[in-house]
């Protein structure tokens, strides 16, 4: 971030960040929000949350820069936090998740990836607001660096931490990215909002693996959404039944979430589904060659996920379906080409396939 002087008398910083918010809303943003960067007692939870190591292996959480904002970019008065809605309309993602032949992708990532689309907006909004200041410092992120996203946009007013750890918006849920621009600006600080989770435990009891050992407090090591998607190993034996058939990520703490009924469509193209994704079937997916993976996949989040990695998830799911003769046929059939870890689950899953097939 370039170094210039962070008061300037030709500038009324209260209307700018009026401006401010007026300019993301322009720009496809459904709220922007101003903080500070102190972020008060959220370091301490966050060292206790990696001492417990409820971080699993990612190491990069304990990376000292994400609890000190000035020394990532040095120069950051303000945090200017936005969210930008992605879920798409008719994801049928009940029905799907009750489907046990098809597979459940999180709807976030069903369609481009969002790194992409946020980030691109952000630097237009980057360049709205330099239009209107001329040269000023900034940096925009994007679940890019170490920043403590959720705390800024806490601070922010986009909404509350739940008790699932994800913000949510008293009148749009909680299917929404968020991004940050760090500035030098010396803007207003908004107000943060008040929780309102309340007694609610929906989010807890649902939790397949029950990842959410307590209110705000996740174990990444037993989230769905580690082990689809960061995870490469071998997925203990007692989680596999509870992952049913969900090849990348979760959506269950957020669909029993009652904040959402209130959560709209998003009206971004970027974020529709790509290539029926929302509703294929686990034998469909699990046919794919890797190059035939990474063509289907290109420029969307669901690359994440390693082409091992992706059929290791589908394998398991397939190992949880009804029994079915093709499955046992499409499972031996990638057997002798698959890496320790998917020949691993395989086995597993043509197991219990025969199994079921017995008690039939």
């Amino acid at each position: 971030m370039k170094a210039i002087p962070l008061e300037r008398a030709d500038i009324d910083y209260a209307q700018l960040a009026t401006d401010i918010k007026h300019w993301g809303r322009e720009l496809g943003f459904q709220q922007v929000g101003i903080s500070d960067i102190s972020l008060g007692e959220h370091p301490a939870r966050m060292q206790a949350w990696i001492e417990r190591g409820f971080h699993a292996d990612m190491d990069f959480m304990a990376d000292p820069k994400r609890i000190h904002p000035a020394d990532l970019i040095p120069g950051t008065a303000r945090v200017i936090s936005v969210r930008m809605d992605y879920w798409p309309e008719d994801t049928r993602a009940p029905e799907i998740l009750r489907d046990p032949t098809r597979a459940y992708i999180s709807r976030y990532a069903l369609g481009r990836d969002y790194h992409k689309t946020v980030r691109k907006r952000l630097q237009k909004f980057a360049e709205r607001i330099g239009e209107a200041v001329g040269d000023f410092g900034y940096r925009a992120f994007v679940d890019s660096a170490p920043v403590m996203e959720k705390p800024f946009a806490e601070q922010a007013g986009l909404g509350w931490m739940g008790k699932h750890t994800v913000i949510i918006n008293r009148s749009a849920g909680s299917y929404f990215f968020l991004g940050e621009l760090f500035t030098d600006l010396p803007l207003p600080v908004d107000t943060p909002v008040s929780k309102h989770c309340g007694s609610c435990s929906a989010c807890i009891d649902i939790c397949p693996t029950q990842a959410i050992v307590a209110p705000y407090q996740l174990d990444a090591r037993k989230c769905i959404s580690w082990l689809t998607i960061e995870f490469e190993g071998m997925i203990p034996e007692e989680l596999r039944r509870p992952i049913g058939n969900r090849v990348f990520g979760c959506d269950d703490c957020q669909l029993v979430c009652p904040w959402n009924r209130y959560a709209r469509s998003s009206p971004e193209s970027d974020f529709l589904p790509r290539g029926k994704l929302d509703r294929a079937t686990l034998l469909e997916l699990f046919q794919w060659s890797e190059a035939q993976y990474l063509r289907a996949t290109e420029g969307m989040a669901l690359r994440r996920a390693l082409y091992p990695v992706f059929m290791r998830n589908i394998a398991l799911g397939l190992g949880n379906a009804p029994h079915d003769p093709a499955i046992i046929t499409a499972l031996e059939a990638k057997l002798p080409e698959a890496g320790e870890v998917l020949a691993e689950q395989i086995r597993w899953s043509i197991a219990q396939q025969q199994a079921r097939a017995t008690h039939s």
